[in-house]
């Protein structure tokens, strides 16, 4: 069994104090994390290796079973006492009739390989994937809607066993218990029927429904809801809603991609929203109170008097809401002073009585 060193993949020595692993962690994860790298699939598999190193490492017991075992030691149910006896004793060729002295297997690791690798029939469910387009608004409020998706489904048949239930008998090999007896003594165990794969049934037909795959791809209509602050790349996970596990084991997730459609205002940079702001030229010269429109409900804006286009206005608290932890970003607003294109005799005039307001003109040292 291959397995990446979860302290080489936070960069910390074997002899690393817990805070310094937290330390670790909490550097790597702000730089990875698929928040900050939106689309970036290297970035997010290494924010998960990243996650499930300090998840093991960051807990005290399950540290102690991976220094001792490695990443096995820190699975959900291990027996950290039955791995001892064939650590250090084995079954041996006499305890098992088989090769070597791990009770039939090739090594220790096999051993691991098997009670974890889902031979015992009971595997859990994969993750399917779908995609979801929204607009940006909808992305900075959030929105609850229905969306249609294929998956695959248990077959009803053959209950996902993939055979022929009229041809289905108990199987010779375990009489129907699905495990068998590996070793003897203080070092024996139960491990799973290699005949019937642990279901304790084996058949002459694969199923006619589904083709022994077990499953059915089917469409269903899901209601989900999408959490405001999500962006491209962000993924909602629905749980359950992937493929059937095996065995009785739980299926998988389903994870939904989203796309944000482009806004004709409204710019998005990271958590802040970007929007330019036409005035006329007197609101610019004198100021004013403009209620301006935002993600939630309208605001009421001052502009300073003597402003000139380009100017931006910060409004707080009315941009994004944070994907993770509370609060959001801001809304700027650039302003763009909109010439009268009117009464275009009135305009010339104004404009030549505004020419003799200038101190100063406006090109004054302008140069390259």
């Amino acid at each position: 069994m291959t397995e990446r060193d979860f302290y080489a993949v936070l960069g910390v020595p074997r002899t690393a104090s817990d805070d310094a692993i937290r330390k670790a962690y909490r550097k790597l994860a702000r730089t990875h994390h698929p928040d900050v790298n939106p689309g970036n699939r290297a970035a997010e598999e290494r924010f998960k290796e990243i996650s499930q190193a300090h998840d093991v490492l960051g807990d005290p017991e399950k540290r102690k079973l991976y220094d001792e075992f490695g990443a096995s030691g820190a699975q959900p149910g291990f027996d950290a006492q039955q791995a001892r006896a064939y650590r250090d004793h084995g079954a041996g060729a006499d305890g098992n009739g088989g090769r070597g002295g791990f009770g039939g297997y090739e090594s220790f690791e096999d051993i691991f390989g098997d009670i974890f690798s889902g031979r015992g029939g009971a595997q859990p469910g994969g993750d399917v994937e779908s995609e979801l387009t929204i607009d940006l608004l909808d992305a900075v409020r959030g929105l609850s809607t229905e969306i249609g998706i294929r998956r695959p489904e248990s077959c009803g048949a053959c209950k996902g066993d993939g055979m022929d239930p009229a041809s289905t008998m108990t199987c010779p090999e375990c009489t129907g218990a699905g495990r068998v007896r590996v070793g003897q003594g203080p070092v024996a165990f139960m491990r799973a029927c290699p005949r019937c794969a642990g279901r304790g049934r084996v058949s002459t037909r694969s199923c006619a429904a589904c083709g022994g795959r077990g499953t059915k791809e089917v469409s269903e209509r899901l209601h989900v809801r999408i959490p405001a602050g999500v962006d491209n790349g962000s993924r909602v996970r629905v749980a359950g809603k992937g493929s059937p596990g095996g065995g009785g084991a739980p299926a998988g997730d389903l994870y939904i991609r989203i796309t944000v459609r482009p806004h004709a205002l409204l710019e998005r940079r990271g958590d802040d929203l970007y929007m330019p702001l036409p005035v006329s030229v007197s609101e610019a010269m004198l100021g004013a109170a403009i209620e301006v429109p935002t993600a939630d409900t309208p605001v009421r804006v001052k502009v300073p008097a003597s402003s000139q286009t380009g100017t931006q206005l910060r409004v707080k608290g009315r941009g994004v809401p944070h994907l993770r932890g509370g609060g959001r970003g801001d809304l700027y607003l650039t302003l763009a002073v909109q010439v009268p294109a009117g009464d275009v005799l009135a305009a010339a005039e104004a404009a030549r009585a505004l020419d003799a307001a200038y101190v100063r003109a406006p090109r004054e040292g302008w140069s390259l």
